[in-house]
């Protein structure tokens, strides 16, 4: 199990990453939202936002999200760090449940040249 900080810091990990992407990735991290990650088995949520091309986490919180994001994220920290380091494929493991992704219906267009 992977810690907080390791969480957080592939959140930043993530950012960093979707900042230096071009083409479709670009614009699809261009969305202005909220954001939240909830760490199912850490039982924490990291909120921010999506703006600018980046992740800004903001605050952590114990449990699940206290208000509802724009685009909702849960895993386990395992698949958070696997993910961000290209050791988990998104579309696989959102098919199979093992990261949930919950946003409006234009977003997840939007969204879907990240996967």
């Amino acid at each position: 199990m992977a810690t907080m900080e390791e969480c957080r810091g592939a959140l930043s990990r993530l950012s960093g990453h979707l900042a230096a992407s071009g083409g479709g990735v670009r614009d699809a991290a261009a969305l202005d939202r909220s954001l939240s990650c909830h760490i199912r088995d850490l039982d924490v949520t990291f909120t921010g936002r999506l703006a600018d091309g980046r992740v800004e986490v903001g605050e952590t919180v114990e449990g699940p999200p206290r208000e509802r994001a724009e685009i909702r994220l849960a895993m386990t920290s395992d698949d958070l760090v696997a993910l961000v380091d290209g050791e988990l494929n998104f579309a696989k493991a959102w098919g199979t449940g093992r990261v949930r992704l919950e946003a409006g219906f234009r977003d997840l267009l939007k969204l879907r040249s990240l996967l």
